[in-house]
């Protein structure tokens, strides 16, 4: 099947940016927890949602993008172009 992308093609070409971005959150995750602060942020809606978001990443699925876009997006508001 030319020109159709295989799992093991994929891998090759986005191990590198994916596992640096693993690394960068990973680290943003270690600075605020090791911060004074800290336990201030705890129940904070953002750091919520993004351990939901890395649950949804560890799940199995293909349509983690779609529910990792809808975790952080907002609620439609009817009516937002006139405010």
């Amino acid at each position: 099947m030319a020109g159709v992308n295989q799992a093991p093609q994929i891998l090759e070409r986005h191990y590198l940016e994916v596992r640096c971005g693993l690394l960068d959150m990973a680290a943003a995750l270690d600075r605020m927890e090791r911060a004074s602060g800290f336990a201030d942020v705890q129940n904070d809606r953002r750091l919520e949602k993004i351990r939901q978001g890395l649950q949804i990443l560890a799940s199995p699925g293909t349509d983690r993008a779609e529910q990792i876009q809808l975790l952080f997006s907002d609620e439609y508001e009817a009516g937002w172009k006139k405010a």
